[in-house]
């Protein structure tokens, strides 16, 4: 059946790919995107956009009156959020709870005021900063690794389930996006709202727009290409802090799937990722820049780690594996490649943005 989607933070990079990928997957459907474009780059999107006829609202979620005027949908796709970990750290904490929780909450009451099922974007830093740095680890050549003798549950050598303990700090940005989660279980159970809950970990891909604080493997790229310059920063400045990674092609097909079998996945809560096989430490990415731009750029090192950083992060699938039949299918390979040919496609734009 014909379903119409509003998608929140729908210029942003994950939304606006979504978008596009649904209405490619399917063109009958209704898709509506809500931006206020405060990103830098999100305005390209715009145009992009209406290529695939996608209607765009020049709306802020922090505001419940622009969303006052949507008056149908079957879903509400919450992907806005202020993502930086840094947010609240080393600036002011107000922004950063006006956009990933209230807003969150004005989508979550459109979302009921319209009978529309919910899915929520959700993120990997909801896990505690200080269980994950205590988690037993071994160092290779290139990169750090998880051990699969460990004291908590929910951690092995293939990653973080959803088994792993949530208490202790994790960041202003990782408690916004838990006490989103929180709310939207309620939602669920008092209000008999239809929500899914996806905890993502590094996502990338074309038309990302890569930054210090977000977007870290755009940004690695990008600097390559143009020649600039970067820094590994924390544990003794080594590169070695490891990473999984998911093409937004592969969000798409899980977020595709989970609209169509709703009823399956409903009040499901589900870690998804690139997982072990497609993950990356700063090191082994260098690397590869290096190998797909031709440019050796200059990579100092920073012992001290930022605030609320961890050595690892990577995700096990099995949980959503089970329940969807959905795995990554883009490699660490794939991702740079095409990301690369966007910068290509692209550089004239681009440059000033992400150089």
């Amino acid at each position: 059946m014909p379903k119409k989607i509003i998608i929140t933070g729908g210029c942003g990079f994950v939304g606006s790919n979504l978008a596009i990928g649904l209405k490619m997957l399917h063109p009958e459907y209704t898709i509506v995107a809500i931006d206020n474009l405060r990103r830098r780059g999100s305005e390209l999107n715009i145009k992009r956009l209406a290529e695939f006829s996608i209607d765009f609202i020049h709306g802020d979620i922090r505001n419940r009156e622009d969303l006052e005027t949507i008056e149908s949908a079957d879903f509400v796709i919450d992907a806005s959020a202020d993502p930086s970990v840094l947010s609240g750290i080393n600036s002011p904490i107000l922004p950063l709870i006006n956009t990933n929780l209230n807003g969150t909450v004005n989508c979550l009451e459109l979302a009921h005021r319209l009978g529309a099922a919910f899915i929520f974007l959700s993120t990997s830093r909801v896990y505690p900063v200080q269980l994950l740095e205590q988690a037993k680890f071994k160092e290779s050549e290139t990169r750090f690794e998880w051990t699969n003798e460990q004291l908590l549950p929910g951690i092995s050598s293939n990653g973080i389930t959803e088994d792993f303990p949530l208490h202790g700090s994790r960041s202003y940005y990782g408690t916004t996006k838990l006490a989103s989660e929180l709310l939207i279980e309620e939602y669920h159970s008092l209000r008999g709202m239809q929500t899914v809950i996806n905890r993502f970990g590094v996502i990338s891909g074309p038309w990302q727009m890569g930054k210090i604080d977000q977007g870290v493997l755009v940004l690695w790229l990008a600097r390559h290409y143009f020649k600039g310059s970067l820094k590994y920063i924390g544990y003794g400045g080594s590169g070695k802090q490891t990473r999984d990674v998911l093409h937004i092609a592969d969000l798409v097909n899980l977020l595709d799937w989970q609209i169509t079998n709703i009823g399956k996945v409903n009040g499901e809560i589900f870690n998804a990722g690139g997982g072990r096989n497609c993950s990356f430490s700063l090191l082994e990415l260098t690397e590869l820049c290096k190998e797909v731009t031709g440019n050796t750029i200059d990579i100092l090192p920073e012992t001290e780690p930022r605030p609320a950083d961890v050595r690892i992060y990577l995700t096990d699938n099995a949980k959503v594996n089970a329940a969807t039949l959905w795995e990554p299918t883009k490699t660490l390979k794939d991702i740079v490649s095409d990301t690369f040919q966007w910068l290509q496609s692209n550089e004239a734009v681009l440059k000033e943005i992400l150089k």
